[in-house]
C-alpha cells in the first residue's frame, strides 16, 4: 500500500547545506579527511558559567513544565538585556520563550498567514523562510537584492511587491548567507510600510563593523525572533525567544500552548546566567570570529572568488563563483570530492544567489587555512 504524503510536506524543498553536510559524512567515514564551512556552527564550547547553571539547575529539579510563554526570570532579563542594549521598553507579557526560534516562526507565520496571503522574503535569504511560510500557508513573494546592497531589500523595492495579500515583510541582520547588517537609516525607512516587520535577529552580538540595530528601536509594529544559539554557542540547546506586540500575544501563546507547550524548564534556567553572566564570553568569540573573517575574505579574493563586499556580521562569507561554474550546487559537491572542504552552494539560498558558494567561518583558523589551500589548489588544477 502506498501511503500518500500531503501536498504541503511535499513542496518543503531539501535543506541543501544539510545534504551536502550528510555527503561529507560519508566521505569522513570511509576515511577522508573533511573540513566543514558549510553550516552555522559554532566551534566554540558553551561558557562554563551556563554549564555550571544548567548543572545546578538539574540538581534543583527544574525538570517540570513551566509558564508556556516561558520562566518569567528569563523574560525579564529578554527586557532588561533590550533596554540596556538597544534603549527599548518591553515588558515580559510581550515575550515568549521556545525551543528555539524555528518552532516560532512556524507559530507567527501560522498566525499571521491566512491560506494565500503573502510574505515579502529577500532572495537571497535563509533557506528554510520560504518553506516555512508555505507550510503555514502562505505564498513566499521573493525580493531580489543586490550584491551592492548587501543583499538587503531597499524601500522601493519593497513597495514595488505590496498588494492586498501582503501581511509582512520578513528581514534578517546580521545576515545568513551574506553576514551584511541593515544600518538604522535603511531600516527606519523600512518601518514607512503598510505592513508589519519581521526581524529576524538570531545573529546578533556577532557584528565586527557597523552597529547592529534592533527593529523594535524604530517601530512597535514588529516581531522580533532571537535566541542564544549563535552568539552563546548554544545551537543544541534549542532556546530561542518571540517579542510580539501585545495584542498579538495571546493567540500566539495559545498556540504555543497547544503545539509546543514550553521550553525546557533547565534550559530556560541556563539563558538566564547566558543574558547575566557571559556577555565577555561572546566578546572573546567574536573577537575570534573577527580574525577568521579578515582572513577568509582577504584569501577568498586572492582565488579570484568574486566578494562584492566585506561581511559586517554572523559568520559567512558569500562569494561569486559565477565564473567557476554556474551550477553552484555541482561546484559545492566537486569540491567537496576532491578536496575535502565542504562549502554550501548558493542556490540553497535563493535562485539570487546561484552560482555564489557561502563559507562559513565557524572552525578553528587553522583548518580555515587549509581548508582555503585545498582549494587555491582545486581551482589552479581548473585553470581558474
Amino acid at each position: 500500500m502506498t501511503i500518500p504524503m500531503s501536498k504541503r510536506a511535499r513542496q518543503i524543498k531539501p535543506f541543501l547545506a544539510m545534504e551536502l553536510m550528510e555527503r561529507a559524512k560519508e566521505l569522513e567515514a570511509a576515511g577522508r579527511d573533511v573540513i566543514y564551512l558549510c553550516l552555522g556552527e559554532p566551534d566554540f564550547p558553551t561558557p562554563p558559567a551556563i554549564l555550571a547553571a544548567t548543572g545546578q539547575a538539574l540538581a534543583e529539579g527544574a525538570t517540570s513544565y513551566t509558564h508556556s510563554l516561558g520562566l518569567l526570570e528569563l523574560r525579564q532579563e529578554i527586557c532588561r538585556h533590550y533596554l540596556e542594549k538597544y534603549g527599548v521598553e518591553i515588558v515580559p507579557e510581550q515575550v515568549m520563550v521556545s525551543a528555539g526560534t524555528s518552532p516560532l516562526m512556524l507559530l507567527l507565520f501560522s498566525a499571521l498567514l491566512e491560506e494565500g496571503d503573502e510574505l515579502i522574503l529577500t532572495d537571497p535569504g535563509y533557506a528554510c523562510y520560504p518553506g516555512f511560510v508555505s507550510f503555514s500557508g502562505g505564498v513566499p513573494v521573493l525580493l531580489k537584492t543586490a550584491a551592492e546592497d548587501g543583499f538587503q531589500p531597499r524601500l522601493d523595492q519593497v513597495e514595488a511587491l505590496l498588494s492586498e495579500r501582503t501581511r509582512g515583510l520578513l528581514i534578517n541582520s546580521p545576515s545568513n548567507p551574506a553576514g551584511s547588517v541593515l544600518d538604522g537609516d535603511r531600516m527606519f525607512e523600512l518601518t514607512r510600510l503598510p505592513c508589519p516587520i519581521i526581524s529576524d535577529e538570531i545573529y546578533h552580538g556577532l557584528t565586527y563593523e557597523g552597529e547592529e540595530h534592533s527593529i523594535l528601536e524604530f517601530t512597535d509594529n514588529a516581531f522580533v525572533l532571537g535566541g542564544f544559539s549563535k552568539a552563546y554557542a548554544m545551537t543544541g540547546w534549542r532556546l530561542g525567544y518571540l517579542i510580539s506586540p501585545l495584542e498579538c500575544m495571546r493567540t500566539l501563546q495559545t498556540l504555543h500552548q497547544n503545539f509546543l507547550i514550553c521550553a525546557n524548564h533547565f534550559v530556560q534556567r541556563a539563558g538566564i546566567i547566558a543574558l547575566q553572566q557571559c556577555e565577555e564570553d561572546v566578546a572573546e568569540m567574536r573577537a575570534v570570529y573577527d580574525k577568521r573573517r579578515l582572513e577568509l575574505v582577504a584569501r577568498l579574493k586572492e582565488m579570484g572568488l568574486g566578494v562584492h563586499f566585506t561581511p559586517q556580521g554572523a559568520f559567512y562569507v558569500l562569494a561569486d563563483a559565477r565564473h567557476i561554474d554556474g551550477d553552484s550546487q555541482r561546484l559545492a559537491l566537486d569540491i567537496l570530492e576532491k578536496t575535502g572542504v565542504a562549502v554550501t552552494p548558493g542556490i540553497d539560498f535563493g535562485a539570487g544567489a546561484e552560482g555564489f558558494l557561502r563559507f562559513s567561518y565557524t572552525r578553528p583558523f587553522a583548518e580555515i587555512v587549509t581548508a582555503l589551500d585545498r582549494i587555491a589548489s582545486y581551482l589552479r588544477r581548473r585553470g581558474c
